[in-house]
């Protein structure tokens, strides 16, 4: 799964996990040691959480290998480099040798990884909506987040699925939820009828 914060993507990892019998591995926010202090001070914490999530994310890929089936990823691991670290260093956030070394790391640890087959990537067209599933599921080092932000992300998640099919070789869905509830019959019957043809 990849998409904005707030988007949906994990009540659409754990509908697919449920419905395909997929393996799911949630996306490693609540246990996050340093998510706090992030949002408290992103100049001062944005490379360290940026390796922390990187870390988890290799090790999921590795745990996937040893997993005799399908599996389902709350978020990708291509999002890190291409979307949240780019746009980190844009704000200033990261320095230009910060940057440079987290690619470096993520090359380094990427190299061997086996890639995802497909990769469902959520679009979502208005900030607001992406702004009130954040406040509605309430996890308390978000609430901070605002508008501008979720925009700024938005703009590098434009190319993101380009990025994936030509530099990564991994092939995309993309599915816009901006109007759409997949939890509703009509819109979950949908979303797994599309997801259903891609995968095939």
């Amino acid at each position: 799964m990849a998409g904005n914060i707030g988007c949906g993507k994990t009540t659409a990892a754990k509908l697919l996990s449920h419905h395909f019998g997929f393996e799911l591995f949630d996306e490693p926010v609540i246990d996050n040691r340093f998510l706090r202090d992030y949002y408290a001070d992103m100049k001062r914490w944005s490379l360290t959480l940026q390796l922390e999530f990187l870390i988890r994310r290799v090790e999921h890929h590795e745990l996937i290998k040893t997993v005799p089936k399908s599996c389902i990823q709350d978020r990708s691991l291509y999002e890190d480099p291409e979307v949240f670290a780019k746009y980190l260093h844009g704000l200033g956030n990261m320095t230009n040798d910060e940057l440079k070394l987290y690619l470096e790391y993520f090359e380094r640890l990427n190299k061997d990884l086996i890639r995802p087959d497909l990769i469902i990537y959520l679009e979502v067209d208005d900030v607001s909506i992406l702004l009130d599933r954040i406040r509605t599921r309430g996890r308390k080092e978000e609430q901070g987040i605002t508008a501008d932000f979720l925009k700024g992300l938005g703009g590098y998640y434009i190319s993101f699925p380009q990025v994936c099919q030509q530099k990564y070789g991994i092939a995309v869905i993309t599915y816009n939820v901006t109007a759409k509830d997949i939890r509703s019959p009509a819109g979950k019957e949908e979303f797994l009828s599309i997801i259903a043809s891609a995968l095939k």
